[in-house]
Formats: structure tokens, C-alpha cells, sequence
């Protein structure tokens, strides 16, 4: 994770401040910013930071199961956060990023991300309460 530039923590940083504030808008609009000025890719590394501020550095070797009882009943956005989230525990980068493109072309990557951003701001909370 460490290999990403400083300017994905940044972002990374942004997105978490809009969510923290409950301002779903300002949300998109900061990886509209990141997609414009970086691409799809760009919106990936904020995504995979937003998993590691959830998750904490993902172990080493693979095969990490995460348990989400009923997920196939759920929306497809809380669907698709956990199993990024899960992509992400297990180092499996190219599942991630098969993810991001489902979601890119089923045009609700918007949603998905929204979704993960809020999953990341309800995990911090719980540790801290």
C-alpha cells in the first residue's frame, strides 16, 4: 500500500472528511476530482486506501475469509463493498480491480463507492467507541 503516491492519501484524506461530514455529494464530487485528474486508476487507489483504513495492512499470504451473513440479499453497492473489502484482505488485485470495472460498467460505481466510503466511516467509529 505504501507504493501508492501521496497524492491517493490525499484524496484518500478528502473523501473520508466529506464522509465523516455526511455530505454524500461532496463524496462523488472528490472521486469525480480524482477520476478527472487521474483516471479510473486513480479512483481505484482511493478505494483500495479506503479498504486499508477499514482492515488495517492485509495479511500476508492469502485466503482471508470475511463473514457477511446474507449478502447475497443485499443491495448490489453493500454486495460490492464487501467483496472489494474482501478482495483487499485477501491481496487479490486483480478481483479489485474486475470489481471496479463491473461496477464502471454497470454505471454504479458512484454508489459502490459512496457505499464503501460511508462502510469505512461506520468501521472507524465502531473502534473508537
Amino acid at each position: 500500500m505504501t507504493d501508492l503516491p501521496q497524492q491517493t492519501f490525499d484524496d484518500a484524506a478528502a473523501v473520508l472528511h466529506s464522509a465523516l461530514a455526511g455530505d454524500g455529494d461532496a463524496v462523488v464530487g472528490a472521486f469525480d476530482a480524482v477520476v478527472e485528474r487521474a483516471g479510473l486508476s486513480g479512483a481505484y487507489g482511493v478505494a483500495w486506501c479506503l479498504a486499508a483504513t477499514m482492515l488495517g495492512d492485509a495479511p500476508r499470504g492469502s485466503g482471508c475469509a470475511l463473514d457477511f451473513p446474507e449478502i447475497d440479499q443485499a443491495d448490489y453497492d453493500t454486495r460490492w463493498v464487501a467483496r472489494f473489502v474482501s478482495a483487499y484482505a485477501n491481496r487479490d488485485v486483480p478481483t479489485g480491480e474486475a470489481l471496479f470495472g463491473a461496477a464502471e460498467a454497470d454505471g454504479l460505481l458512484p454508489d459502490c463507492l459512496l457505499t464503501l466510503a460511508g462502510s469505512t466511516i461506520a468501521t472507524l467509529r465502531s473502534r473508537a467507541g
